[in-house]
């Protein structure tokens, strides 16, 4: 192989490999499984009864510390005051949700899509570790270590869970003010919409100013700890991943949020805040109000890659305040984002939200991406099973690219004929390289050899093959997608056959098939290249080539995506079957041309 098909090789190596890094991360160590309460369930326009006892201690009965030093007797404490809820988590559902609140603290504990499975089982969008908080809980002031986790009265009423719970402050003495201010918090969920609106109300007592503010801002309202499926750490990442994008006002596209030391701070305002997983997003949209954004990240908790978003609301100036928050939490998929564009089309008479630019996509080669989405989505309506769908996608991109395919190997081809002539050129001039180089350009020139001509048609294909990575890394139709069954049930993981009970490195303790077939199908599609073009001084590097790749792509592969394995499977078993036939016509083109005999003129002698 001459140093043109080296370089074309190491090209697609840079490349590719880069494609991969941009979109996949390497997580913390695997969370522990997370013991969750049983449910009590409620139906519509009912009120939870009082069934458990209050998780408070006997002697704060009536109050109870909610906030910043957790010191009932601190001066500027915030304290929970009179009527007090039931502790026991209750379950609400909609088509689309089942959720089980948590009164304490007026949060959610589990949130799972119904039409949407892992095993059968509805997916959970809450991934908690052991010590985790749950979602949207409240916290004093723009604190976001101690939540307001007194006990809320709850009602349901119809597709409205409602919290409320009275709060006092303490004076100077250590004492309740005697002027008390409610908290409700309302839940609103649409019939059919994966988007629902949480309402703070604060209400005073009094005709003044709320009097809940620390560091002038009244309150954080809080999205953590991590959205789901739950996932695992490096190296079985599965390719997961979570990035924060935010649209800010008045920009058309989003921007990706890279953290400093696991933190983001912002006030600019904001359209939405997005937290995006592999598959799901969770998307915050708060009102107009100025709040105080802060993203983070916690690489050590008890989950991988615990994420987390806090709006810190402003001091109230008023004796009444409602501030509204909107949350998508469902699939990445368009058309279930694209509706709150139309407020016809969606339960909230909510526009232009522009939640699809939330998607992730390989930048300028999104476009490239819905292309080969829309084809292979077209296919399985004509056979439904998506390992089909990418194996005859397979071989319409080869056969498309078969033009440019056959130039790149033809100009191969005729790069490595010259070998000999260059050999003898290195020979004649073996201490003058700056001559060598001048014969070498004078015999392609001479030649009519373009000696970039095998390289240009492997870039060429770069774009097809990154964009088609990022496909079969993250559409999500393919999640949950049967390809085989006993060997490949899900497209979106790795092909397990064996679970060792011991982990090896780099590995894990899974054993994947489908990254050896891979591996030995590249190390045999190079030998066969390696035979038809490569000179016997290139054999030590061509050797090296041969194996190091495909073993370092093993391993960067190994927890890939088995549709994405598939892919690049058939890709060399395409090229391998095309390089054979190529082989085969050149053998016989040779033949051919050795058994040429030079035939008479008119009168039929031979010269």
């Amino acid at each position: 192989m001459d140093k043109n098909t080296i370089l074309a090789i190491v090209l697609s190596v840079v490349v590719i490999t880069v494609g991969m890094t941009i979109q996949t991360t390497f997580f913390a160590p695997p969370p522990t499984a997370t013991p969750v309460q049983s449910p009590v369930q409620s139906a519509p326009g009912t009120t939870q009864a009082d069934a458990s006892s209050s998780l408070l201690a006997p002697a704060q009965n009536a109050m109870v510390s909610a906030n910043i030093a957790w010191d009932s007797g601190l001066p500027g404490s915030l304290v929970a005051v009179g009527e007090k809820g039931t502790a026991t988590p209750f379950t609400y559902k909609t088509p689309l949700f089942t959720i089980e609140f948590n009164p304490v603290g007026g949060s959610i504990s589990s949130f799972k899509l119904n039409q949407h499975l892992d095993d059968g089982v509805p997916v959970e969008l809450l991934f908690q570790g052991e010590e985790s908080n749950d979602a949207f809980l409240m916290y004093a002031g723009n604190d976001k270590s101690n939540p307001i986790d007194a006990t809320f009265r709850h009602a349901i009423q119809g597709n409205k869970v409602v919290f409320s719970q009275d709060f006092e402050m303490l004076n100077a003495e250590g004492k309740t003010t005697g002027e008390s201010f409610v908290i409700n918090k309302t839940f609103t969920f649409g019939e059919n919409d994966y988007l629902f609106q949480v309402d703070i109300n604060m209400q005073n007592s009094v005709n003044k100013s709320i009097p809940l503010s620390f560091e002038n801002f009244a309150y954080t309202l809080a999205f953590e700890p991590q959205i789901g499926p739950s996932f695992t750490s490096a190296p079985n990442n599965n390719y997961n991943y979570r990035r924060f994008y935010i649209k800010e006002d008045g920009s058309s596209k989003k921007k990706q949020i890279k953290l400093s030391n696991g933190l983001y701070n912002t006030t600019k305002p904001v359209s939405w805040v997005a937290l995006a997983g592999k598959y799901f997003s969770m998307i915050a949209i708060p009102d107009a109000t100025s709040y105080a954004i802060s993203l983070s990240e916690n690489t050590e908790a008890s989950i991988p890659m615990e994420s987390s978003m806090y709006f810190s609301r402003p001091s109230i100036k008023s004796a009444s305040q409602t501030d509204t928050f909107r949350f998508y939490a469902g699939p990445q998929i368009k058309s279930y984002m694209s509706i709150y564009d139309d407020p016809s089309l969606n339960s909230f008479g909510v526009s232009n939200l522009q939640l699809d630019k939330a998607l992730d996509s390989s930048s300028w080669l999104g476009w490239l991406e819905n292309i080969l989405k829309w084809i292979l989505n077209f296919l399985y309506k004509l056979i439904p099973n998506y390992g089909v769908g990418i194996i005859i996608l397979t071989f319409l991109l080869k056969l498309a690219l078969y033009p440019v395919t056959k130039k790149g190997m033809e100009s191969t081809a005729k790069m490595s004929s010259l070998t000999p002539k260059m050999n003898e050129i290195k020979a004649k001039y073996p201490d003058n390289p700056t001559k060598q180089n001048e014969e070498i350009a004078e015999l392609y020139k001479k030649e009519k050899i373009n000696p970039m001509g095998g390289c240009l048609p492997m870039l060429v294909q770069f774009p097809i093959l990154i964009a088609f990575y990022g496909l079969l890394n993250k559409h999500f139709e393919l999640r949950g997608a049967m390809f085989i069954p006993g060997w490949i049930p899900d497209l979106s993981l790795p092909d397990t056959v064996f679970t060792f009970p011991f982990s090896l490195p780099f590995l894990g303790n899974e054993l994947h098939l489908l990254p050896i077939i891979y591996t030995v199908s590249m190390i045999f599609s190079m030998k066969i290249t390696q035979n038809a073009q490569t000179a016997g001084s290139q054999q030590g590097m061509m050797k090296m080539m041969t194996y190091g790749m495909p073993l370092m792509f093993f391993f960067v592969l190994y927890s890939a995506p088995s549709g994405l394995i598939l892919y690049w499977s058939v890709m060399n078993a395409i090229s391998i079957f095309q390089q054979i036939y190529t082989n085969k016509k050149k053998v016989e083109q040779s033949e051919e041309a050795s058994n040429v005999r030079t035939f008479p003129g008119p009168k039929g002698k031979r010269k």
